[in-house]
Order: C-alpha cells, then sequence, then structure tokens
C-alpha cells in the first residue's frame, strides 16, 4: 500500500519499500464533491494533505505573457527555428482569448505558430475561431434577463446537489443562502423538481 510506503510488483510475493510522494490534479472543486456525494470522503481525505489551490489560465492574465515567453523559447530550440521578437498583436490576441484548455492549450498554440513562423517573428496565432454553436450560445446569454440567469443557476446547482436544498452539502449552501431564502426564490422563479430532477 502507498501510504504504508511499499508495495509488490505485480505477480511478486517480494515487499519493496518505497518512499514516493504522489500529486493529484482536478479541475473540480473536491470539497463540494465529497458534500454533493460524488466523491469519496475517505480518498479525498488522503490525497487533501498539502493541497495547491491553481486558478485556470483565464482568471490569471499576468502569467500568459510570460508562459508564452517560455514556450517561444522551448520550442525554437526544439525545432531549430529562431524566433527573435513576438509581435504585440500576439500578446494581445493571447490575452483577450478565454483559454478553456488552460495552460497546455497556450503550449500547443505556441508551437504551432513557431513551426509555421517562417521569418524569426511571430506575427500570429493560430487561436480556434468561435463555432456557430458557441456563438449561439453566447448570444443565448446575452439575450436573457438576471431572472432568467438566475433560474438556469439556481437550477443547475440543485442539479449538482441532487436536488438537497439545505443542509450540509445542499444548494443553499454553495449559493451561500440562508435555506428559507433559497426556498422563496425556487417558488417565485417557478423552479419545480422536474427541472433539476430530469
Amino acid at each position: 500500500m502507498i501510504q504504508e510506503r511499499e508495495l509488490e510488483r505485480l505477480g511478486g510475493k517480494q515487499t519493496i519499500k518505497v518512499d514516493v510522494r504522489l500529486i493529484a490534479a482536478t479541475n473540480r472543486n473536491l470539497e463540494e464533491e465529497v458534500k454533493a456525494g460524488r466523491f469519496r470522503a475517505d480518498l479525498y481525505f488522503r490525497l487533501n494533505v498539502f493541497p495547491i489551490n491553481l486558478p485556470p489560465l483565464r482568471d490569471r492574465s499576468e502569467d500568459i505573457e510570460p508562459l508564452m515567453h517560455f514556450f517561444v523559447d522551448k520550442y525554437s530550440k526544439n525545432t531549430g527555428r529562431k524566433i527573435r521578437k513576438v509581435s504585440p498583436k500576439v500578446i494581445q490576441q493571447l490575452r483577450s482569448y478565454t483559454w478553456p484548455g488552460n495552460v497546455r492549450e497556450l503550449e500547443h498554440l505556441i508551437e504551432r505558430s513557431v513551426l509555421l513562423t517562417t521569418d524569426g517573428v511571430l506575427q500570429d496565432v493560430y487561436i480556434p475561431k468561435q463555432t456557430t454553436a458557441d456563438k449561439q450560445d453566447l448570444s443565448f446569454i446575452l439575450n436573457r434577463t438576471l431572472e432568467e440567469m438566475e433560474r438556469a443557476y439556481i437550477v443547475d446547482v440543485l442539479k449538482r446537489c441532487a436536488g438537497k436544498i439545505s443542509g450540509p452539502g445542499g444548494a443553499a449552501e454553495i449559493l451561500d443562502v440562508p435555506g428559507n431564502t433559497l426556498h422563496s426564490k425556487i417558488k417565485k422563479l417557478g423552479i419545480t423538481k422536474a427541472d433539476y430532477f430530469s
């Protein structure tokens, strides 16, 4: 067992002592997942020895430029292309993108851009264009009222909490409102069990 710092090889009979550290990563809030019953509490407490919270790249715009320079240097060396300069347009493009794929997506975009550069100046990055579906989603969001947005958000939280409204791991706790306030909002917004038990 890793917890006991020992293991046996597959098919082996001898116990081997090891000195290792495990690093586990997720994009979910495990504390909320445990409260909602979607992640084992015992496993969470075994993993949660030294938590490191790293916000997504879209929330760390100040990190984009240094990361970009790091990846430009790395892929310039790997490919034998000498990139002497990055145009301000590239930096602006990178800062205005929402980064759904985080740092790995940035790395791949820079690698592709370096490979396609022919004159030693990174003039452009090949950021994915918004799809028609993305534009429709954005248009749908922008054309909704505040009440419709609030209703959709509460329904989403109720789904994540398996319909539990109050108490530990309930929607009221996640939304940081008293249970009776959430009950009133649910009634006012016309939210029924059919909305979040589908």
